[in-house]
């Protein structure tokens, strides 16, 4: 500091003391967090199922308050995403992946909720190896969908081939989802994908997720006059009931109220399944559409092919979220 004046000192002397003063307390305070910690676990077993490496996992996580951690978690390979599952009312979910040939290191996502952070598990390698039949896996992006009532998402299927050399004939994977929600439907733009001999890049078909919302409008009745049918449910019982007591009349006593017994029965039945259901579509119409129910959901997409003989089939899980 040689060369400064007195003043000058001081008024550097000061600065320094303000910016150490400011730095202070952004050192001092740690980051506010939205949510309660959470702890994310991740366990996995391996399987071999016919040449080619299955991962099944098993997810859990919980919160430092003891209540389940609700929400979406997404499972990784290297920060890939693969799958997105719904955690249950006690906090676990699970998973089966088909893991195509090679290392892969596996964690699980959790997104957070209202009250829980995120959090993510421990790393879990997978050595994967693969056999000389031919085969493939199936991965879609994204890997977990958010919806209100009454709208659509579009997820995208890709399949991609394993040991595609040893075919002799074009492959065909048809695609199917389980799992949906009440009042709601899946469809794939292309059903079915084909896989070409020596393919190894990925075929892909598109996914439409469509949800139904909750209808306000009522159908105007059909404000239509009487019609034969109606005059005959009514016409038919009354004149079967008149011949029922004019035949009661003239016999025993026993007889009489057992065929009234039975044309009772009988103008019921005819009465019930002829004109109730048809006056009451054609005055009050059709009821008004049920929205598909809000709440998490986990979605089975399954990728099938078959040969004639052998049926493969694998799967990976899409996490959907239908909200009001």
């Amino acid at each position: 500091m040689r060369g400064l004046t007195g003043r000058g000192l001081r008024l550097e002397l000061v600065a320094a003391g303000l910016g150490i003063a400011l730095a202070l307390p952004a050192l001092a305070l740690p980051a506010a967090q939205s949510g309660l910690p959470t702890e994310t676990t991740l366990n996995t077993e391996i399987r071999d199922q016919k040449g080619l490496t299955q991962a099944a996992l098993s997810i859990s996580v919980a919160g430092q308050d003891g209540r389940p951690a609700a929400g979406v978690v997404t499972i990784e390979d290297e920060g890939k995403p693969l799958a997105g599952v719904a955690l249950d009312a006690e906090g676990h979910a699970a998973s089966v992946l088909t893991m195509a040939p090679g290392s892969h290191h596996l964690t699980a996502f959790y997104a957070g909720d209202e009250t829980h952070a995120p959090s993510l598990s421990r790393s879990s390698a997978v050595a994967a190896v693969s056999g000389a039949t031919p085969d493939f896996t199936i991965s879609i992006a994204p890997t977990s969908v958010s919806l209100r009532q009454g709208q659509a998402g579009t997820v995208a299927v890709s399949i991609t081939p394993v040991n595609a050399a040893s075919l002799t004939a074009p492959m065909f994977v048809a695609l199917s989802c389980v799992g949906l929600p009440d009042q709601s439907t899946c469809t794939f733009t292309p059903t079915n994908v084909q896989v070409l001999p020596n393919t190894t890049t990925s075929v892909s078909s598109s996914m439409v997720i469509a949800t139904v919302a909750e209808s306000g409008a009522k159908l105007k009745p059909l404000q239509m006059g009487p019609s034969k049918a109606v005059t005959w449910c009514l016409l038919l019982p009354g004149a079967l009931g008149l011949a029922g007591l004019a035949f009661g009349a003239r016999r025993k006593a026993w007889l009489s109220r057992l065929s009234l017994l039975g044309l009772l029965a009988l103008v019921t039945v005819l009465g019930t399944a002829g004109c109730s259901p048809l006056y009451n579509y054609r005055n009050h119409g059709p009821p008004n559409n049920l929205p598909t129910p809000a709440g998490s959901y986990t979605l089975n997409v399954t990728a099938q092919s078959s040969n004639g003989v052998t049926a493969v089939a694998h799967s990976t899980s899409l996490s959907l979220r239908v909200t009001q």
